[in-house]
């Protein structure tokens, strides 16, 4: 069996690689850039919100409060005449990336941390760098990536979001394959 702790330059590496890539993805990189539409009449939309006092949260309209309610007339009326979706509010005023940057990396450590587990209970030292880096690779996918698929089916989230998630997903298993494989311990 192989120790995590023996896995811990793996665990860092891997987590500063998959920081590294989705900040270019997501500031260097067009292919997110479309991910988010604007408001035909923005000015009147914010102004229709901005008396409801709106805490940072999720939001549904029509809201509904249980799977029943769509039984209602009323209900079913406001859902025909639309719109209808989802959405979240933020804390007023102008983000601050550094937090976010900060709780990206957590995620990150946390989910080679999970890498690490899975594969020091399933690999021996010595493996060979393919067997650690298509198990590792794997795993890191679908950490990062299996969770955006319900978003689309119950949410709404459009389905070109949702494919480009899952190759960003891709893109930071190879990383987090890459640096397990290498620095994987000798038998």
């Amino acid at each position: 069996m192989v120790s995590i702790t023996s896995l811990s330059l793996a665990i860092l590496l891997s987590m500063v690689l998959v920081w590294a890539a989705s900040a270019l993805i997501w500031t260097v990189l067009p292919w997110h850039k479309k991910d988010y539409g604007g408001l035909a009449d923005e000015d009147s939309a914010l102004a229709a919100l901005r008396p409801q006092n709106l805490v940072p949260g999720q939001y549904q309209f029509p809201y509904m409060t249980s799977a029943g309610d769509i039984k209602d007339s009323a209900v079913r009326q406001k859902f025909e005449a639309g719109p209808a979706g989802f959405m979240t509010i933020l804390p007023r005023g102008v983000p601050g990336m550094g937090l976010n940057m900060v709780l990206s990396a957590a995620y990150y450590l946390l989910v080679s941390i999970v890498v690490a587990y899975l594969a020091s209970r399933t690999l021996s030292p010595g493996a060979d760098y393919l067997t650690v880096f298509r198990l590792t690779s794997t795993i890191a996918w679908l950490a990062y990536g299996a969770a955006t698929v319900p978003d689309a089916i119950w949410f709404g989230r459009p389905w070109s979001s949702v494919l480009k998630g899952l190759w960003d997903a891709f893109l930071y298993g190879l990383l987090t394959g890459g640096a397990f494989g290498w620095l994987w311990p000798a038998a």
